[in-house]
């Protein structure tokens, strides 16, 4: 038997969000109930509303960063008890058998992994998913995380998503002590992964249109902050070892793979709207390379979170009330907060 929750959601693309009812299914024995405490709002949230990414079942309420408090466990469950601190991040099922899958890297499942919201379990009972913008949710044992102790669990809710796109390149490509590191755009993402890649060892630049985040990066750490409305320096060619470009805007990416150094990578986050125009000089000379990545897999976001938790790391965040929503959604287009809206879920 289902259970109906309360939630904040729309009941079209572009229309505005607000109080629904939804269900969640009867808890199975591998199942984890979770009282939600907050829910981060990310940028592919706004997209999904707004329907830029394909067509949805609605009424839908989004949210793929999530923490809260386990509230009921399946029978088989054992390794989360009532009472733990938990997240769930952007995909709740996988079909756990293609090569991806296997070595656990479940964002690349052939078959397609399960998202958060917004989706066909068709691995298992073909349900609608729905997202954090939630009082509860139910969700599969082998797909929930533990927030480490310490962590404000306001803070640790963006690192479901915003943590784990950056912690896996950075980590994949072997970014540690003695790596000179750009981050490319110092939004949601890029302020995790400035803070990420400084914890792993390496010395962090940023590059970012203007000069107005110059003062939080070089709070966190970084050694410099480069403004890029008036183009790139040209001491800094062939410079860095690794480039992580967290922004969906079309940039001249020949330009930043000029910045690389021999053997160089430069990793793609974003995703623009214009296809990409690679010169073959661009990674032909010095052997560079221009790859991408998508979020992690649940054992790397588990080791992410742990990471973390060791390291102090969380999302600058503006906590909201549910009511606000539609303001969060449109102060995040205009780049308006830093970094991150979080949302409080009791006000659901």
């Amino acid at each position: 038997m289902t259970t109906s929750t309360r939630a904040i959601g729309a009941h079209g693309p572009g229309r505005p969000l607000e109080p629904l009812e939804i269900t969640r299914r009867e808890l199975r024995n591998d199942d984890i109930q979770i009282a939600i405490q907050f829910a981060g709002v990310c940028h592919s949230d706004i997209h999904t509303m707004n329907g830029d990414w394909g067509e949805r079942q609605w009424p839908l309420a989004p949210g793929h960063e999530i923490v809260g408090i386990v509230s009921a466990v399946g029978s088989s469950v054992t390794a989360f008890t009532v009472g733990d601190r938990v997240g769930v991040g952007c995909f709740v099922n996988s079909c756990g058998e293609c090569d991806p899958c296997s070595q656990g890297e479940i964002s690349y499942c052939e078959r397609g992994a399960v998202g958060t919201y917004g989706d066909v379990d068709r691995f298992s009972d073909g349900e609608y998913t729905q997202g954090g913008y939630s009082r509860s949710i139910v969700v599969r044992e082998s797909f929930v995380l533990r927030i480490p102790d310490g962590l404000d669990p306001a803070g640790a809710a963006p690192l479901l998503c915003a943590g784990i796109t950056t912690y896996s390149p950075l980590r994949h490509w072997n970014v540690g002590p003695g790596s000179r590191v750009a981050v490319v755009g110092m939004g949601g993402l890029g302020h995790v992964g400035v803070k990420i890649a400084l914890a792993m060892g390496a010395e962090v630049t940023v590059f970012s249109h203007s000069d107005r985040k110059r003062d939080d990066a070089l709070a966190y750490g970084a050694k410099d902050l480069i403004a890029t409305r008036d183009g790139l320096p040209r001491e800094l060619r062939k410079h860095f070892d690794f480039i992580l470009n967290t922004v969906s805007a079309d940039i001249d990416i020949n330009a930043y793979l000029g910045l690389l150094r021999f053997d160089g990578t430069l990793v793609q986050l974003g995703l623009p709207g214009e296809p990409m125009k690679i010169r073959a000089g661009s990674v032909v000379n010095r052997r560079g390379s221009l790859a991408g990545s998508l979020v992690g897999g649940i054992r790397e976001t588990q080791e992410m979170l742990d990471f973390c938790g060791e390291h102090g790391i969380t999302a600058d965040i503006e906590l909201i009330s549910a009511d606000r929503i539609n303001e969060a959604y449109e102060r995040t287009v205009a780049a308006d907060v830093r970094y991150r809206f979080v949302i409080d879920a009791s006000t659901i």
